[in-house]
C-alpha cells in the first residue's frame, strides 16, 4: 500500500495495535513506579535521607563540610590529569598507529595488526593491572617521573588500550574519504607520506570527530580503574576513603557520579560545538552571479549601443 497511509519500513499499527501499546506503557510506568517507591521507602527506612549522612556534602555549616570538598577536589583533579595525559598519549599513539597500518607493507602490517587486534581484545583493567605488575619487574622506573607511580602504569595501561581504538578510528576515518582524494594529491606531486599528513588526515580527524570523542570520554571514566586496583588516588578512591569515615557511601558515590555526568557532558557539548564550528568552516559562499556573459575573446569592453533596425536599414 502506497501513500501517507503507509509508514517508512513497515504499516502503520492500527487502532488495537496502539491500543495495546498503550496499555504496555501504562503497565510498565506503573511496575517502574512501584519499583522506585519500594527503594526509596527501603532507603528511608535504613536512614539513607538523615540529614548526618547528607550534612557533610549539602550543608556548609557541617564541620566535615570543607575537608570532605577538599578531599573531593583534590581526587578530581588527579582524575583530570590522568585524563589529560592518557588522551594526549592515546591521541599521539594512536595516530601513529593508525598511519603505520595503512603505510606499511604487507609483511610490516601483518605483525601490526596481529599485536593491535591482542591488545583490543583485552579488557583495559588487564592492560592497567598488566602495566602495574610486569613494569617494574622488567626494571622500569618510574620513581623519577612527578605525582604517584601509580599515575604512571594507569596512563601506560590506558595509552596501550585506547590508543589501539583511536588507531582504528583513524583508519575508518581515511577509508571513508573518497579515493579520488589520494589520487588527486599524489598527481600534483606529493609524496605518500605528505598525502596523508596534509589531505587524508585532517579530513578523517573532522570526520570521525564524535567518535574520537566519545572516546575521549571513556578514557575519562576509565581513569577510575586506578583508584579500583589502588594504585591511583583520583576521586573515586578519595570518595571510598571519605566514605569509611563518616559511613556515606551511597551519598558520596552519587555525588562522584554527578560530577563525573558534568564532566562528560561538557566534553560532549564542547565537541558538538566545535563540530559546529568546522562544519560552518567548510561551507563555501556562492560566488555571485555575472551580470552578462564574458567575452571569451579578451576583455569586456564598454557595452554596444542596442541595434535599431530602422537606422541599420538605412544604413544598407
Amino acid at each position: 500500500m502506497n501513500g501517507p497511509e503507509q509508514g517508512v519500513l513497515h504499516d502503520r499499527p492500527g487502532p488495537k495495535a496502539r491500543r495495546r501499546a498503550l496499555v504496555g506503557s501504562l503497565i510498565a510506568a506503573v511496575a517502574l513506579l512501584g519499583a522506585g517507591g519500594i527503594v526509596v521507602r527501603r532507603l528511608a527506612d535504613a536512614g539513607q535521607f538523615s540529614s548526618r549522612r547528607w550534612a557533610p556534602l549539602v550543608d556548609p555549616s557541617a564541620p566535615e563540610f570543607a575537608q570532605v570538598w577538599a578531599l573531593l577536589g583534590t581526587g578530581l583533579r588527579q582524575t583530570l590529569i590522568a585524563a589529560a595525559l592518557a588522551i594526549t598519549a592515546s591521541m599521539i599513539v594512536g595516530t601513529l598507529l593508525g598511519v603505520a597500518r595503512m603505510m606499511l607493507g604487507r609483511w610490516g602490517r601483518v605483525p601490526l595488526i596481529g599485536v593491535m587486534e591482542l591488545l583490543r581484545g583485552l579488557p583495559v583493567v588487564i592492560t592497567i593491572f598488566f602495566a602495574y605488575r610486569v613494569l617494574p619487574t622488567l626494571g622500569v622506573d618510574v620513581s623519577f617521573l612527578p605525582g604517584e607511580d601509580g599515575l604512571w602504569y594507569l596512563l601506560v595501561g590506558l595509552t596501550v588500550y585506547n590508543s589501539v581504538v583511536i588507531a582504528e578510528i583513524l583508519r575508518a576515518g581515511v577509508r571513508s574519504l573518497p579515493g579520488g582524494q589520494r589520487e588527486a594529491a599524489l598527481t600534483i606531486g606529493l609524496t605518500s607520506g605528505q598525502t596523508m599528513r596534509m589531505v587524508l588526515l585532517p579530513q578523517a580527524f573532522r570526520v570521525m570527530l564524535p567518535s574520537l570523542i566519545s572516546q575521549l570520554v571513556v578514557i575519562l571514566k576509565d581513569t577510575s580503574l586506578g583508584g579500583m586496583l589502588g594504585l591511583y588516588t583520583e576521586t573515586l578512591r578519595q570518595a571510598n576513603r571519605i566514605s569509611q569515615l563518616l559511613g556515606n557511601p551511597l551519598q558520596l558515590y552519587l555525588v562522584v557520579g554527578v560530577l563525573f555526568i558534568l564532566i562528560n557532558g561538557s566534553l560532549s557539548f564542547l565537541a558538538q560545538r566545535l563540530e559546529q564550528g568546522l562544519a560552518r568552516g567548510r561551507r563555501v559562499p556562492l560566488a555571485e552571479k555575472p551580470v552578462g556573459p564574458a567575452d571569451p575573446a579578451g576583455p569586456v569592453g564598454p557595452a554596444d549601443p542596442p541595434l535599431d533596425l530602422r537606422t541599420a536599414d538605412r544604413a544598407v
